[in-house]
């Protein structure tokens, strides 16, 4: 039976010394091709893959950047102390709505992550893993069969069986705390924790939740040792979008320079890292490295903002989307986004006013009194966001407060549509 997955178009450009240290091949792999691509898989010993993490400097691709070897680590040394065994959650969730980079990894290259949930569970010891992907997209079906092409690792230990799980769509729905409540039953919402989930996360169990990029990386650092990861070889993905709203995924070295990806001619400004991310100015950015933008990179989004659209109408609708989508289950969520999500509205709409210091000075002091304060980190790249784009669109900030806008009439560009809209 052959299960179609929603098609994404994807452009590929690697920097990597062989085909056989890509993270999206040229076609979608079968088991029996990835292994002639990429090569058998032994090194499966726990302690050995935590330290090939550790040393390989890997961290995680889903947003936070938190040293990969520390999760596995902690996960390794709860469910030592408690007796029990641990859990692996690969996140494939991807809830941010402008990126499509995990939906083309695990559309291309599914046993490259499969590979890395294997070593993340002989790491942790976990007796248990599962694979979350967004509901929707035709991944859940695919990616079962995929896991039942790979025959039972004579290299492992003790084999984990990876069962596919899907999840609804949301913004936090990769959260970790929200994947855990949904495999525990409940809702795909972040959730107050009275233990972290590195000790009470799947049933109670140490759980391990890791982007699936990162579980890919991981299993390229087992093939090619931590050396070749540290000294640059290893490339990332990245989506990038641009006026037409259709999104690439692109593989490159972070080190490549951001006019690879982005045309400085061709906007106004960029945004970088996501929906929690940061506006920079094209111009003066473009020549820069993606590792030297002094800019989260995030989930791996870059979004051209062209001449012909607005920041401001651009920012209020995604502030509003991430308001909207929030769990409002803690003050910042429930009562900082909404208000800083009105405000900003309020700015993008060009008309004569007087008090926009006072509405400049208000979202400013939002932004930080929320910063640090939620149970998640929600709250932190929503400030992040604005506070980037009160800078990079301070000209038309100021126009707008005399009642002009550079691209009146035009909608906001990237996707914002969720739970509440």
């Amino acid at each position: 039976m052959t299960t179609t997955v929603t098609a994404l178009p994807v452009r590929v450009r690697s920097y990597a010394t062989s085909a056989a240290r890509r993270l999206l091949p040229s076609e979608p792999l079968t088991y029996e091709a990835h292994c002639a691509v990429y090569g058998g898989l032994s090194y499966l010993d726990g302690a050995q893959i935590i330290l090939a993490a550790e040393l390989a400097g890997l961290s995680g691709h889903g947003g936070a950047a938190f040293p990969t070897h520390r999760k596995m680590s902690a996960v390794r040394e709860a469910a030592r102390r408690a007796r029990r065994g641990a859990v692996v959650v690969a996140n494939g969730t991807e809830g941010e709505p402008a990126s499509a980079k995990d939906k083309a990894l695990l559309s291309s290259a599914p046993h490259l992550v499969l590979d890395g949930v294997a070593l993340a569970a002989a790491a942790v010891g976990a007796d248990r893993a599962f694979l979350a992907v967004e509901a929707g997209r035709g991944l859940g079906r695919y990616l079962t069969e995929a896991s039942r092409q790979r025959p039972a690792s004579a290299a492992s230990a003790a084999p984990v069986t990876v069962t596919v799980v899907e999840v609804p769509p949301g913004f936090l729905s990769g959260q970790e705390s929200a994947l855990v409540s949904f495999l525990n039953g409940g809702p795909a919402r972040p959730r107050f924790q009275a233990r972290p989930v590195y000790e009470h996360g799947v049933g109670g169990d140490p759980t391990l939740v890791q982007n699936v990029e990162t579980l890919a990386h991981l299993a390229l650092i087992a093939r090619h040792g931590p050396g070749w990861y540290r000294a640059g070889a290893a490339t990332s993905l990245f989506t990038v979008r641009h006026a037409d709203r259709t999104p690439a995924v692109i593989e490159a070295m972070p080190s490549t320079p951001l006019r690879h990806f982005a045309d400085p001619g061709a906007g106004q400004a960029i945004l970088v890292g996501g929906y929690h991310g940061t506006w920079l100015p094209l111009a003066d950015a473009a020549p820069r490295s993606l590792d030297a933008l002094g800019a989260p990179l995030g989930a791996g989004l870059l979004a051209v903002l062209p001449h012909d659209r607005c920041g401001l109408t651009e920012t209020a609708s995604i502030l509003r989307y991430l308001a909207l989508e929030s769990a409002g289950q803690c003050g910042p969520c429930l009562n900082g986004l909404p208000r800083m999500a009105t405000a900003f509205a309020e700015l993008a709409n060009p008309t004569p006013r007087t008090d926009f210091r006072r509405l400049h000075t208000d979202l400013a002091r939002w932004a930080g009194l929320i910063t640090g304060r939620g149970a998640c980190r929600h709250p932190d790249g929503s400030a992040r966001l604005a506070r980037s784009a009160l800078i990079t669109f301070a000209a038309e900030a100021d126009a707008h407060t005399r009642g002009r806008c550079t691209a009146p009439g035009r909608p906001a560009m990237l996707p914002a549509e969720g739970r509440g809209a």
